[in-house]
């Protein structure tokens, strides 16, 4: 049974603008063999076609938009045998350079990497269900195999910070968050690697630990990304149609009648699912409850984490300012010590500067003092004989010997070179008192 082809999703305004071929020149182009809307025309005699009609990759680039990314990567199937990698790059000439080809010959099908993801598009649009060499090959996207999904985001995670945060794992193509028809956040994103090893150290990764995108304590969870063809769909064409299609196919869609068998049983199903709906919403209170206790938790933990850093930063400050003190006492106490020191210096210096000034004192007068002893004993002597001979007179003795051996003894002192000056000058002549008459020595 081959229903009816509605409109394809290309051809309902969804996808980038086609670009607008000039009439004359597709009218040439197109086989004999075409039909009136142009499709399913032989793709190997499009050469004609791609000489005359080019696309300027500028006007088909978003601003931003990254080249050569897995989204811009289609599967190509159906291929002829024997298709080579310059066929298919000939096929799709038009839509620029590709950086990859890839055939399966002994398969029939194949990849092939276009610049950017709007071209993709336009090829997809343009080449899927044509005829190829006589085969009606599919354009695809092909399955990204380095995407994950990325579920749990915190409320105020932004494309930019979710490519900041997994860009620590590898080179990225893309990061999104998932938002509703009325751009507020759903907790879910997409994020794409541009290989396949950085996607898996990312997975395992989130596995292991916990990550965090912002303050708030709650980890993400990463899993790979499901392939998912919300474009076209199952066409009625792409049905296995065996045996059981077949007597599935029997009946048309209906509504059961009431009281027979199909409406027992469909209403039998329907309180199953009813039940699972019921079970699903019963899980998903219970996961609320316990996400709500467990934020209260988190908010008295962390309050009381908060209580206990800051004691442990007073206790800190507190020892801080202890440790503070005792070094400046310490310093004070040095301080006093070097006083103490510099004021016996002083004083020992002071008493050396008495000491010496008394020393010298007693030198000055040690030599005084032996100076007039080396000056008494001349006098005495002179003075003595002097009185000698004053005393021998009136005995009736020898004046003159007395006098005599007293300038012998006056001019012995003054004839020595190391003796003192004579503390009197030298005697003049002595007299007799016997005979009242001078005489000199």
């Amino acid at each position: 049974m081959q229903g009816n082809r509605g409109p394809r999703p290309e051809q309902q305004n969804h996808g980038p603008p086609r670009p607008q071929p000039n009439p004359h020149q597709e009218q040439q182009g197109k086989p004999s063999g075409a039909d009136s809307n142009g499709q399913h025309t032989d793709a190997g005699d499009q050469s004609s076609q791609n000489a005359a009609f080019t696309i300027d990759l500028q006007n088909f680039r978003k601003p931003g938009e990254k080249t050569y990314t897995q989204r811009s990567r289609l599967f190509v199937g159906n291929l002829p045998a024997g298709t080579t990698e310059d066929d298919v790059e000939k096929l799709f000439s038009k839509y620029g350079k590709p950086s990859e080809i890839f055939i399966n010959k002994d398969r029939g099908f194949g990849f092939i990497r276009l610049e950017t993801k709007t071209l993709a598009d336009i090829a997809k649009a343009e080449l899927d269900d044509t005829l190829f060499r006589g085969r009606q090959i599919r354009v695809r996207f092909a399955t990204h195999g380095a995407a994950l999904t990325v579920k749990n985001l915190p409320q105020f995670v932004s494309n930019e910070l979710l490519e900041e945060a997994f860009s620590m794992f590898g080179p990225l193509e893309r990061a999104i968050v998932i938002v509703d028809d009325r751009g507020r956040p759903t907790g879910k994103g997409i994020v794409e690697f541009a290989n396949k090893p950085s996607a898996r150290k990312a997975l395992d990764r989130c596995a292991d630990g916990a990550f965090l995108l912002t303050t708030f304590p709650r980890p993400i969870t990463v899993e790979p990304m499901e392939q998912l063809d919300e474009d076209e769909g199952l066409l009625e064409k792409l049905i296995n149609k065996n045996p059981l299609f077949h007597k599935e196919r029997e009946q048309p869609p209906r509504f059961a009648q009431p009281g027979s068998f199909e409406y027992e049983y469909a209403m039998r199903w329907k309180a199953l699912m009813e039940m699972e709906k019921q079970q699903y919403e019963q899980v998903d209170r219970n996961i609320k409850e316990a996400q709500e206790k467990l934020e209260a938790e988190m908010e008295a933990a962390r309050h009381e984490h908060q209580v206990i850093l800051m004691r442990q930063d007073l206790l800190r400050r507190q020892e801080e300012l202890r440790r503070m003190e005792e070094a400046h006492s310490q310093e004070v106490q040095k301080r006093k010590q070097m006083e103490q020191r510099q004021e016996e210096e002083r004083r020992r210096r002071e008493e050396e500067l008495r000491v010496h000034s008394e020393d010298m004192m007693r030198r000055q007068q040690g030599q005084g003092g032996n100076f007039s002893e080396k000056r008494d004993p001349d006098m005495r002597m002179h003075m003595g004989g002097q009185g000698m001979s004053m005393n021998r007179n009136p005995m009736g003795g020898n004046p003159t010997a007395a006098g005599a051996a007293s300038l012998a003894s006056n001019e012995g002192s003054a004839s020595n070179p190391g003796g003192l000056p004579l503390p009197f000058p030298r005697p003049g002549p002595a007299i007799d008192f016997g005979t009242n008459k001078r005489r000199r020595f």
